[in-house]
């Protein structure tokens, strides 16, 4: 076992949480911070994948975000006009891996929050230097106080401070297309399971969460733009207009702008996750487009694999290429699989939907196979 007396997790999301619940259930004593006055749930709804559910079934908190989520037994692909144009069985492909569900970010992060319950936390508390002396690693904080640690782990996101400080400056890049993501509070006719509809350089998705609420997502292709809050519902109910099937009733339940989170999809790349003692997880290192819905899972088996590699390494400097090494391949494939998605969804409406018909459930039988095998 690596001997890390002092660990700080720096970030409150999904990665963060679910990293200082493994190592906790490894014997080590994590401690967080997050530079959110609040533990942040941002996103609005997630479809999470039986890899996924069965990482939060090893954390101890399964029972619970079942318990609040939405079983997912199909995903289908309409076209604008709501015609199928093919459909998956989710359970005949994830097998004995588990459940998928569909769940609200708050139900999520509530559950994380019980299993995280009694480690030491810092909100409102961002990091603002650190410095590595091959011994430890310094940090400083947005408070002025300061502290030394055998290990840090960057799981603050797609803008990761951590990142910015010592692996990497780059910003992510943007994947040419912009989204919208919203939770109404009724479930439209038809909607069962992930539905996604298909049209010209754009989609639109519905997906059940718990409560008969539903999680809805869109986005078009084309250059980066920002869409203000004020106006956003009226504006996203003008661009979706001409879609069908159950995307009019899901604009119609929704009440206000504030309901809406806006902003363009992005992606990181790394040649590397870690320096010295300190190591990035999640979409801190390796954000990827939401095409195959795989971001959360992929933060919350990096977790779980980081708490076992440190368990069966002599040292943290041992742990940490071994983490790599062993999520690397399959963070690999998520990232290619999902940006060739990305392209094909929104190819010319003839190309894409003739595809889709022919052969849309074997692509994602296909694109989910190596994730069924534990990480």
């Amino acid at each position: 076992m690596a001997k890390a007396d002092r660990i700080l997790v720096v970030g409150g999301g999904i990665a963060g949480l679910s990293a200082a619940i493994a190592l906790r259930r490894q014997g080590y004593a994590p401690e967080l911070a997050e530079r959110a006055p609040g533990w942040p749930a941002a996103g609005a709804g997630i479809a999470l994948y039986a890899n996924g559910v069965r990482v939060l079934g090893e954390l101890g908190v399964g029972e619970q975000v079942c318990a609040a989520a939405a079983r997912l037994r199909r995903w289908e692909f309409r076209d604008e006009r709501d015609r199928p144009l093919c459909a998956t069985d989710l359970d005949e492909l994830w097998a004995d891996a588990g459940p998928s569900v569909g769940i609200e970010r708050v139900a999520l992060q509530d559950a994380l929050l019980t299993g995280a319950a009694g480690l030491p936390a810092r909100l409102g508390t961002g990091v603002t230097a650190l410095t590595e002396d091959g011994e430890r690693v310094s940090v400083t904080f947005s408070d002025g106080s300061s502290g030394r640690y055998d290990l840090v782990v960057g799981a603050d996101g797609i803008y990761s401070t951590v990142r910015a400080q010592l692996i990497s400056q780059a910003p992510p890049r943007y994947a040419g297309l912009v989204a919208w993501r919203a939770v109404a509070g009724t479930r439209p006719d038809g909607v069962t399971g992930v539905t996604i509809l298909v049209g010209e350089g754009s989609f639109a998705g519905l997906v059940p969460v718990g409560g008969s609420r539903t999680y809805g997502f869109a986005a078009v292709s084309g250059e980066r733009f920002d869409d203000p809050a004020a106006g956003r519902l009226a504006r996203l109910r003008d661009r979706f207009g001409g879609f069908g099937g159950p995307v009019p009733a899901f604009l119609a339940a929704l009440e206000h702008d504030g309901q809406l989170h806006s902003g363009p999809i992005e992606w990181v790349e790394l040649d590397r996750w870690h320096t010295g003692r300190v190591v990035l997880i999640g979409d801190a290192a390796h954000a990827s487009t939401p095409h195959l819905g795989e971001g959360g899972s992929m933060a919350l088996e990096d977790a779980l694999v980081l708490a076992a590699e440190l368990r069966a390494a002599d040292t943290v400097e041992q742990a940490l290429p071994a983490f790599a090494a062993r999520r690397r391949p399959r963070v690999r494939w998520v990232q290619e699989q999902s940006r060739a998605a990305a392209g094909a969804w929104v190819l010319p409406p003839p190309v894409r939907d003739a595809a889709l018909r022919e052969r849309g459930d074997q692509m994602l039988r296909d694109r989910y196979r190596p994730l069924i095998a534990p990480p």
